[in-house]
């Protein structure tokens, strides 16, 4: 820095500089004599005489110039700074003298004539040039009039000021120079640019006495420079410049063209009356010099600049375009080509993509480009709008900015419609919403949020939607509460989260009301505003302003119907519901009194009267009649603490009891017990009010977790059914909240044990579905590393334990075993072991989600694996993902080091055991045991035990080994079990010589069942899974599966379900409680007196069952594993994620399972009629014989997932007549909506459909289930779907008698290819009246359905998928004829590739069009990993063969770009594949059968040069994008592959700073130029 200050400094006093400046300053004709005091230079005579002359009228000829410059700088030895003085002159003197028309010539010719000869070099001239004049135009709009800082002091103007009130004045001026002193080369560099000397048409009173003064270039003079400016560059342009030089023009010339009308401020009068005058035309001239500058740049003859540079400029987005034509056209141009890049990176039928919530999974289709977001902080959007290059794009201005009724309008009230219905979890809800404005604190209001997808205007419309569609339903319908009761819950949160203006909610509702009056016959409006009136935001709007309370309140009022409900509680609650509401207003503003009516004063009084006659000391909920349970629903609304109080009174008034003492318990403490009483029923509980639900949860939490007395089991299950009912409004998660009412809440004896019970047996598939699984976890690991190390902590730490072995295997998704990879994890050895199990099963059946889960992958198995030494069989790895597998098959097993260091202790272990174990073994022996025993022998204990039995159980002290291991440590007690498996397999391998397998297995079996049943010593889940993780071994399987067959267990687990339900909300009967021993046994219950309320031996092992028969078929023992089912399929029935298993197993082991076995899992689901299988899916794979399914089956499969998964479109096809079908959830009988949810499955609460979740879900997944199951190949069934989809249109609409369209088309002859659709199987009668669409709609849905399917299913489908595709696109008769002429294939091609819906509007769907909307609707639904054979669909269709199929290859996987962007190999791999395509057809050796220009595929040029840019800008591209070196690099080397005019385009995208502008404006290559 210091350096350049002092070169700069030398350069102002260096002596060439005044001489330099004397002979600028004549040949312009401001020659002023010599300073005094200017040293003497060596100068020739003649030079010297023609500098010094007396001032002439003319100055010398130009032709002089350089002869003249020549001398001079002969005079100079260092010529490089000559050479920069020169410029620095040369550059001020532009801006000087620009509107001086001879000068100005005589400027741009003395700039030729030095560049020309080398003199001056026009890489180093123009940006200095253009720099300065930018900073000239920034320094002249920010000056302004008389208010301006001071400027340093300037030389008097060498032309005469004029009055500026005479336009003329500012023409007179121009004329010859007046005489100039020198200045001084200091002043002109730091001057203001904005006060050069050479003003025109300044202000009178340039200067003022102190030297300060503010002049200001006019209009005339700005425009000038840059028109001088721009000469100057396009002489520049006819020499070869820097691709940087290129850049910095390129640059400058867009600034100057967006902002072609900004003026210096204090102009605006002059610049008025000089275009009074008509003289703006210097103007356009420098316009259009600035036009010509850029297409020169991007002519694509010499490709300065690429094209697309101009695609990502702001100049498509100037305001006040000038009216000129050359102007219009570039734009014009720029909006074509953009377009064609927009195109590439849409997907067809984009606007049908919209979430489904048929899956657990909201993948997000966009990435932040705000610089430094993390990801994992990022709020994913599940629906986004294209920007103008197709890149996906939210954020709440957008989400503002959409004008209702557009495409983007329909799209998210699509979605935000179909969300109500299909209730999603509360977490997608926080992802897509804000708070609405009017909620936000007053400094939020105007601030802008990126992360909202939904504007509040448009939940607003769409919940108002919502409650018409559901009235709608309630006329037409009797079964329509459980409609209500979803909505309301959701409605409620929605509310109580801020997300709706209530104001604008209740006007948007009464305007839809005041439109079709005759919807509005019954009170479920005044029902569900009567649910929010408590919330505080809603209290507070209706206090605040009396006028809008007024005349709101009258909106609320008129939605109150009178008329006499129903006999039952649903038409008592309704009857009385209009009187609670206006009551309760009307106790917060009392202005609203007027709006009353006697009616409802009446029913007031009605409801206080019939309080206060009942009894409130014991209300027999249990028996209530509809007219008392309607009534008591009606004080909810009203009255919501004494009904609280009520049902609290119900638990206690039946009194407490003493616990009963267990056999270990030696304690004279007294545990207080409620005693039982009915649990309150989902009826009762559906109809209170949520405000009094949200009350009655919170003082059951008081008293089940904060009581003095162990609450009831029938409290504990009406608080459960509380928070299943409503799930939106009702869920908390527990840790948190509980630590935050009271922190040390969790250490009071028996609060963690009844909530780890809680969670683990009942509200497991709750925290699943709100997303709440992976928080769950940490929270109870945390207990875990708390207690897995303290001494007789069983009990709580294998409760601990099996939850998170629930929760682990519950999660289908990518999963961190802490919040950071740092630091060994803090599960035990079975966790851990779970863990990568889990997590094979989870990448192998549904992918990893994200990329930034691909890339922690391998840190978290590294974490794991640290602190666990367990290897898996062969067997068990090769059914891994090859993630997985890769990454563990390295590892040693160390077995054989564990049985020789059990080798080389087993003397003192024998011994130690000898002193403990024997029956006249001295009792205290057991304290000095534990107080002296080293932990590397204690590990032992239990292989040392096993060896003294041998064969004789009751040879050892039995009450001494369970002493000790009580005393244990959990964590001691797992190493016991996991060394005991070791050695006793070990032993059995010995000793196997001389006696038969089956009796060493016996005798095995014997031995376990004195540690698991006899006496109770050992925990049987994780003696299991230590057997099943040593499979490899001959006997371990074995020896678990005699364990199973035993009657001990089976008898336990025959107990223990016969007396429970697995719908466990729908037993009303008093629960009995288990006594604690008999429940958990004598190592799980010592010295514990809290008694349990869920758990039980046989319920720890509902995990295990299913990890086994996974254990069985890897080891191919299938029919080993139908048997095990058979045995266990009660208890599996209460497994709370069996749908998931049957799903996850179908799915991780298709292909390898027999149909036996396959019948086998589809029963665990038990009763057919809750699963919706079609219709003849039993049919199919219970045939003796391989059946294979007809056409017709598939069909119907994908409308069903049209009816009730896909989101029901808002808007009808121009096919469709006047017919208007009824929107709303309606049953098959009644006119369908179109995707509407049939009514009697779709609305069920969230407990009738706790896994997978949601109805949407249950339908989706049990397709999947149904392919899975088929007795058919993957080939078999993809091209099955693919030929439906091909078809879909034609047969559709022969079927409905209509007739294609034929366009003015090669395109044409679909109708005979796609004719064969009729004769292809396919019974279409009757699929459109089924699905309420026009034929037109319904075929683009089934495409979306048939992706969406496919998206669900393994890889081996995926992978037939791409090779069917690429057959069908292959044989398309207009690409497989080479005759066509090129215009033909281009006007085919541009025909196919219009989106499905557009060409269904003329019965023109095409095959390639079909398939390629089926692969995008694939696409959107992949989860980032399996994205990785995304690209094999192309290399299919390669070699390509004319530029129809190219268009064809960009345009299927264009539209992944925003996704690929974000996976650095993949991306590499996807662009080198295009890059070859486009080598196949433009390659250097190729010959393709119609020779075509470069010129004709500029939109797969500009394509190219964007994914370069999207990819290495992270996100939608910006105008400081900059590409990846990496990706230059790759470019570099495929771009040798084409053919010079081809690659002549793409020449940019290299990492040569010589020929590339990217490269040379790339910080990497420019700082590292090696």
């Amino acid at each position: 820095m210091e350096q350049s200050q002092r070169a700069q400094r030398s350069l102002q006093h260096h002596p060439a500089k005044p001489a330099i400046t004397d002979l600028f300053n004549l040949y312009l004709g401001r020659n002023s004599s010599q300073r005094p005091d200017d040293p003497g230079r060596e100068t020739s005579n003649k030079l010297q005489k023609r500098v010094t002359a007396p001032f002439r009228e003319l100055p010398p000829r130009d032709d002089q110039f350089i002869v003249d410059f020549d001398q001079l700088r002969a005079q100079f030895p260092d010529q490089d700074q000559v050479q920069s003085i020169t410029e620095s002159i040369l550059i001020s003197l532009i801006i000087q003298c620009s509107s001086h028309a001879p000068q100005s010539e005589f400027l741009l010719f003395a700039t030729k004539s030095l560049c020309g000869i080398g003199y001056l070099k026009w890489d180093s001239l123009l940006p200095s040039l253009l720099s300065s004049v930018s900073n000239t135009d920034c320094q002249a709009s920010t000056s302004a009039g008389p208010t301006s800082s001071p400027a340093p002091t300037v030389t008097t103007s060498n032309f005469h000021v004029s009055n500026s009130t005479s336009p003329l004045s500012a023409i007179n001026q121009i004329g010859s120079p007046t005489q100039s002193s020198t200045m001084d080369q200091s002043t002109i560099t730091h001057s203001s640019p904005a006060k050069p000397t050479g003003i025109v048409g300044t202000s009178s009173g340039t200067t003022t006495g102190t030297g300060t003064g503010t002049p200001m270039v006019s209009q005339p003079c700005h425009g000038s420079l840059r028109q001088l400016c721009c000469k100057i560059v396009l002489s520049a342009l006819e020499t070869n410049l820097k691709p940087l030089t290129h850049s910095v023009i390129f640059q400058q010339m867009i600034d100057w063209l967006v902002n072609w009308n900004q003026r210096p401020s204090g102009l605006e009068e002059t610049i008025d009356s000089l275009r009074s005058w008509g003289l703006d035309t210097p103007l356009h001239e420098w316009m259009h010099l600035c036009l010509d500058v850029v297409w020169i740049l991007v002519d694509e003859d010499k490709c300065r600049v690429p094209f697309y540079e101009l695609l990502r400029s702001s100049l498509q987005y100037m305001e006040n375009i000038p009216n000129d034509e050359a102007m219009f056209s570039i734009i014009m141009e720029i909006h074509r080509r953009r377009d064609m890049v927009a195109m590439h990176m849409q997907m067809l039928d984009q606007h049908l993509h919209c979430p489904t919530f048929a899956t657990h999974r909201f993948l997000s289709q966009s990435y932040p480009s705000i610089p430094g977001e993390p990801i994992a902080n990022l709020r994913y959007s599940p629906i986004t709008y294209p920007s103008v290059l197709g890149e996906p794009l939210h954020g709440e201005d957008l989400a503002n900015s959409i004008p209702k009724g557009s495409l983007d309008w329909e799209r998210a009230m699509r979605c935000l419609r179909h969300a109500l219905r299909a209730t999603p979890s509360p977490d997608w809800w926080r992802r897509v919403l804000l708070v609405a404005p009017c909620y936000r604190p007053a400094a939020q209001q105007h601030v802008s949020m990126p992360g909202a997808v939904f504007s509040p205007d448009m939940i607003g419309e769409a919940v108002a939607d919502r409650t018409l569609e559901v009235l709608r339903i309630t006329n037409t319908e009797s079964q329509f509460w459980q409609d209500w009761l979803m909505f309301g819950d959701i409605f409620f949160f929605l509310m109580k989260s801020g997300c709706i203006d209530f104001l604008d909610f209740v006007d948007k509702l009464a305007s839809k009301v005041r439109g079709d009056p005759q919807v509005l016959r019954s009170n479920h409006v005044t029902w569900l505003l009567a649910q929010i009136v408590r919330i505080e935001i809603v209290m507070t709007t209706l206090s605040s302003d009396p006028r809008k309370v007024i005349e709101t309140t009258k909106k609320i009022i008129s939605f109150h119907k009178e008329e006499k409900g129903l006999d039952s509680a649903q038409g008592v609650l309704l009857d009385f519901i209009s009187s609670s509401q206006t009551l309760r207003i009307w106790s917060f503003n009392p202005s609203v009194r007027e709006l009353l009516n006697t009616d409802q004063l009446q029913k007031g009084r009605q409801i206080d009267d019939w309080w206060k006659q009942l009894n409130k000391e014991r209300i027999d909920f249990v028996n209530l009649d509809e007219q008392t349970m309607g009534m008591f629903w009606v004080l909810s609304f009203t009255m919501a603490r004494p009904a609280c109080e009520a049902v609290m009174n119900w638990f206690t008034s039946a009194g407490e009891t003493d616990l009963l003492q267990g056999p270990n318990m030696h304690t004279t403490e007294r545990i207080t017990i409620m005693r039982e009483t009915f649990p309150l029923s989902m009826m009762f509980l559906s109809g209170l009010s949520f405000n009094m639900c949200l009350k009655l949860a919170y003082q059951l939490e008081e008293t089940i977790f904060l009581g003095q007395a162990v609450p009831s089991i029938a409290m504990v299950e009406t608080y459960v059914r509380l928070l299943l009912i409503a799930p939106h409004s009702l869920f908390r998660p527990h840790f948190t909240s509980l630590t935050q009412r009271s922190p040390s809440i969790l250490s009071k004896s028996g609060v963690s044990l009844l909530l780890l019970e809680i969670l683990n047996y009942r509200l497991l598939p709750l925290y699943r579905y709100h997303g709440k699984s992976k928080a769950l976890m940490y929270d109870v690991t945390k207990i875990i590393s708390m207690i897995k190390g303290k001494r007789g902590e069983h009990r709580l730490l294998r409760l601990a334990e099996n939850l998170c072995m629930n929760l682990i295997l519950s999660l289908r998704d990518f999963f961190l075993v802490k919040k950071e990879l740092k630091g060994p994890t803090e599960f035990t050895e079975t966790l851990n072991r779970i863990t990568i199990i889990s997590l094979a099963i989870t990448i192998k059946t549904r992918g990893i989600a994200e990329v930034e889960h691909m890339l922690y992958l391998q840190p978290l198995l590294e974490q794991i694996m640290s602190t666990s030494q367990h290897t898996w069989s062969e067997k068990t790895m090769r059914y891994f993902p090859p993630l997985i597998r890769e990454s563990l098959k390295g590892r040693m097993d160390k077995r054989v080091q564990a049985i020789q260091a059990w080798q080389q202790v087993e003397a003192t272990v024998i011994n130690q055991c000898t002193q403990l174990l024997l029956p006249s073994a001295d009792p205290t022996y057991v304290a000095t045991y534990l107080n002296h025993s080293f932990p590397q022998h204690r590990q032992y204990l239990c292989a040392g035990a096993w060896m003294l039995i041998s064969g004789h159980p009751d040879s050892i002290n039995s009450v001494n080994l369970g002493r000790v291991l009580r005393d244990f440590s959990p964590e001691e007690v797992t190493s016991n079990i996991y060394t005991m498996v070791d050695v006793l397999l070990h032993q059995i391998q010995v000793q196997q010589h001389g006696h038969s397998a089956q009796d060493l297995l016996a005798k095995a079996v014997s031995n376990l069942s004195f540690f698991i049943w006899n006496h109770e010593l050992l925990p049987l889940d994780i003696l299991l899974l230590a057997l099943i993780d040593r499979d490899d071994d001959p006997y371990a399987l074995r020896v678990v599966i005699s364990l199973l067959e035993r009657t001990e267990l089976q008898q336990r687990v025959k107990m223990f379900y016969s007396n429970r339900s697995p719908e466990h909300w729908m037993n009303n009967q008093i629960p009995k409680r288990v006594e604690l021993h008999k429940a958990l046994g004598n190592h799980l219950s010592f010295k514990d007196r809290n008694p349990p309320f869920f758990d039980d031996i046989a319920a720890r092992i509902l995990p295990v069952i299913p990890l086994i028969v996974y254990r069985l078929i890897e080891n191919d023992l299938t029919d080993i594993a139908d048997r095990v089912l058979a045995f266990y399929s009660s208890c599996l029935a209460f497994h709370p994620l069996k749908f998931t298993f049957v799903r996850d197993i179908l799915a991780y082991f298709y292909g390898h399972l027999p149909s036996k076995l396959i019948l086998r899992i589809l029963k665990i689901l038990g009763s057919s009629s809750k699963i919706p299988f079609s219709e003849s899916f039993v049919q199919l794979v219970t045939s003796q014989s391989p059946v294979t399914p007809p056409q017709d089956y598939y069909a119907n499969l994908l409308l069903g997932l049209v009816i009730n998964v896909l989101p029901s479109l808002s808007t009808k096809s121009r096919s469709e007549s006047a017919e208007s079908s009824t929107r709303g959830n309606v049953k098959p009988q009644a006119p369908p909506q179109p995707g509407s949810i049939n009514t009697s499955d779709s609305q069920k609460a969230f407990y009738q459909n706790q896994d997978p979740g949601s109805y949407t879900q249950l339908v989706l997944e049990t397709a999947a289930i149904e392919i899975l199951s088929l007795p058919a190949s993957p080939a078999l069934i993809v091209s099955s779907l693919v030929q439906i989809v091909v078809h879909i249109q034609s047969s559709l609409i022969q079927s409905s008698g209509q007739t294609l369209g034929v366009p003015n088309s090669p395109v044409a002859g679909v109708a005979e290819q796609m004719g064969g659709g009729i004769g292809s199987g396919i019974n279409m009668a009757g699929f459109v009246s089924k699905s309420g669409y026009s034929s037109q709609q319904l075929s683009c849905l089934m495409i979306q359905a048939c992706g969406l399917l496919l998206a669900q299913l393994p890889q081996e489908f995926h992978m037939q998928l791409y090779s069917e595709a690429a057959r069908v696109i292959k044989e398309c008769w207009w690409l497989a004829d080479g005759s066509r002429p090129l215009k033909d294939l281009d006007s085919a091609v541009g025909y196919a590739l219009l989106d499905p819906t557009w060409a269904s509007q003329d019965n023109t769907s095409t095959a390639v069009g079909n398939i390629i909307a089926l692969l995008h609707a694939f696409y959107i639904n992949l989860p980032q990993e399996w994205l990785e054979t995304s690209h094999t669909v192309v290399k299919h269709l390669r070699p390509v063969t004319s530029v129809a199929m190219l268009r064809i290859a960009f345009r299927i996987l264009g539209p992944l770009l925003p996704r690929l962007a974000f996976a650095r190999p993949l991306f590499m791999k996807t662009l080198a594949l295009l890059f070859n395509a486009l080598g196949d057809v433009f390659g250097k050796n190729s010959q393709p059968s119609s020779p075509t220009e470069a010129s004709e595929i500029t939109d797969i040029i500009d394509f190219l040069h964007h994914a370069v840019m999207y990819e290495g800008q992270g996100g939608p591209v910006q105008s400081t994008s900059k590409p990846k070196l990496e990706s230059l690099t790759l470019c570099s080397k495929v771009l040798d592959l084409l053919r010079p005019d081809v690659m002549h385009l793409l020449s940019h995208l290299r990492p040569d700073p010589n020929s590339s502008v990217y490269a040379a404006n790339h910080p990497k290559i420019v700082q590292n130029p090696t």
